[in-house]
């Protein structure tokens, strides 16, 4: 019985690690559906229809709920991920697109595009706590590890704003290349990752002085310029690699944090838009847009694993051991 336990591991579709059990969730912007997948079997063992154009997902703390933007109903949803059915709807302002569950779990951040609101919203009470201007069309949102601020990207301004949790005030704004979609703080609370979609680039604010110290950009052969639209970012367990989805370009970067050098592209599918990653920190999983699948890769060869159909225009991807 051992030997046979060993060599289905083994076999599983070669997918690494396979005893653990993930299941990976994924928002169909113009499905109206969550594809859910085993990624034992890389295979779509339901598909849950939920509102009007989800975008943003992820899970709650406990791993109970599942948390989408439904940016057509101008909601974000709540999703009992034993039956699938949604449990809850959250008051969230217009046109929710982005969001990020707090560092205590307590509460969601949702960038409201239509509004150029910040809506927090408490997740106890499933009601507004206090709500924050920023700039327009914001999107990109994220809690700095040691819980003092919340960063805002604003397309339309070209900005990343700064607000301060403990004043409920934006305080700060940071120029950005062209039209900032997504933001990603590191681990230790020094940087933040933002990707500037329409500059085709990913620029590295120090939360110190919150002041731009240093750009990445991409090269892939044989893809233009205008191409290259990063979006998704995520950092691995470690800290070492940050993945980063670069739109209608159809790869992932993998770059190296300490260096700030790309040292793989991987190849996906069409108008990747965004990820997450296992976590051991073997794979990734990346939502491409306008093929309606999710590539698999091995982030220890930078290849492609598998790829799973999923519903239309997939867009947001989340993780539950």
């Amino acid at each position: 019985m051992k030997n046979a336990s060993l060599l289905f591991c083994a076999h599983a579709l070669l997918v690494p690690a396979c005893a653990q059990a993930e299941t990976i969730y994924v928002s169909n912007e113009r499905g109206n559906s969550i594809s859910v997948i085993d990624a034992a079997s890389m295979s779509v063992t339901a598909t849950w229809p939920v509102g009007v154009r989800p975008r943003g997902i992820t899970l709650s703390k406990d791993g109970k709920y599942i948390y989408v933007c439904a940016s057509g109903d101008h909601s974000v949803q709540v999703i009992d991920r034993a039956t699938g059915k949604i449990v809850a709807e959250l008051p969230s302002g217009q046109d929710p697109e982005q969001f990020f569950l707090s560092n205590d779990g307590n509460t969601l951040f949702v960038a409201n595009e239509d509004d150029a609101a910040l809506t927090a919203i408490d997740l106890h009470a499933r009601k507004v706590d206090f709500q924050v201007t920023v700039g327009g069309e914001p999107e990109g949102v994220a809690q700095s590890p040691d819980g003092k601020w919340v960063a805002v990207t604003s397309e339309e301004d070209n900005v990343v704003n700064w607000i301060d949790l403990a004043t409920r005030q934006m305080i700060d704004e940071t120029p950005t290349d062209l039209r900032p979609r997504h933001v990603e703080f590191t681990a230790d609370n020094k940087e933040l990752w933002i990707a500037a979609e329409v500059g085709g680039t990913v620029q590295i604010a120090d939360v110190a002085t919150r002041k731009i110290v240093a750009t990445v950009a991409f090269a892939i052969p044989g893809v233009p310029a205008y191409k290259m639209l990063p979006c998704g970012i995520r950092f691995t367990p470690d800290g070492k690699t940050a993945v980063i989805a670069l739109g209608r370009a159809d790869h992932l970067a993998l770059v190296d944090v300490a260096t700030r050098t790309v040292r793989a592209y991987v190849p996906v599918g069409k108008r990747v838009w965004h990820l997450a990653i296992s976590a051991d920190g073997r794979r990734a999983y990346a939502a491409n847009g306008l093929s309606d699948n999710v590539s698999v890769i091995d982030l220890t060869t930078s290849t492609v694993t598998g790829t799973v159909a999923v519903g239309t225009a997939p867009w947001g991807v989340a993780i539950a051991p």
